[in-house]
């Protein structure tokens, strides 16, 4: 499993590489849960990231806009990261959708087709009125995108074990699994929520709060925090392998 910290700058992305994150994860969470951030910023923590860790970028919370979608997805990828991530934002039928889905596939896969493209639901999504989130391991599939990832739409302290079962976010990451695409969970994930994805063998989990101070995602990445999450994430390892 890969731990993806999500800083909004410079500044936070050094205490999330210092602190050993797997993912730098590039977004402004003022914009959103996948809020996109600028260009520079995003080529700039390219940069200043060593070459052995990846990076990517969110380009936002899309509605059915799949060609300011595209156009977005195209700036992040020139930008020069591993992975570009976008949200299906209260879009409620499955074929616009996809439709979007796969307009940001091409966008990115044109331009480098090396980049992973990771397409996201919410696990809330009935408070936005946007598709099934247990739908998007098979809308990664059919896009030819890369990542299949639930999140939290509403950054209100209700986090994904809050909203589904365990058995619902099993069924999700062996779905998307059966359709040969990556997972990601995020969504308010805390500290104590890490042993048991691990145990589920989602391929990554997404971090932000729990990597701030006071574990509020409004304050500032630090990196005892980071490593304090890595270190549950070798332990848990470690004791499966003893």
């Amino acid at each position: 499993m890969k731990l993806l910290i999500s800083p909004r700058d410079e500044e936070e992305a050094l205490e999330a590489i210092v602190g050993g994150a797997d993912i730098i994860d590039v977004k402004n969470p003022s914009e959103g849960s996948l809020g996109a951030n600028f260009p520079w910023i995003i080529r700039r923590i390219r940069e200043l990231t060593p070459r052995e860790l990846e990076v990517s970028a969110a380009i936002g919370d899309f509605p059915n806009k799949p060609g300011t979608a595209s156009l977005a997805a195209l700036g992040a990828a020139v930008s020069g990261v591993d992975y570009v991530k976008v949200g299906i934002y209260c879009v409620n039928v499955y074929q616009d959708a996809l439709y979007l889905a796969k307009q940001v596939v091409r966008s990115v896969k044109d331009y480098n087709p090396r980049i992973k493209v990771v397409i996201a639901g919410y696990a809330d999504a009935y408070r936005i009125n946007s598709i099934d989130p247990s739908l998007i391991p098979q809308v990664t599939m059919e896009a030819g995108a890369d990542v299949a990832m639930v999140d939290t739409a509403i950054k209100d302290g209700v986090g994904l074990f809050d909203l589904w079962s365990w058995d619902k976010i099993e069924n999700f990451v062996k779905d998307a699994h059966n359709r040969n695409v990556l997972v990601a969970l995020a969504g308010s994930i805390k500290k104590e929520d890490l042993p048991l994805i691990r145990d589920l063998s989602a391929d990554v989990v997404g971090i932000r709060g729990a990597a701030c101070e006071k574990s509020n995602r409004r304050g500032k990445i630090i990196r005892e925090r980071v490593q304090e999450l890595i270190s549950i994430l070798h332990g848990v390892a470690q004791s499966k392998i003893l």
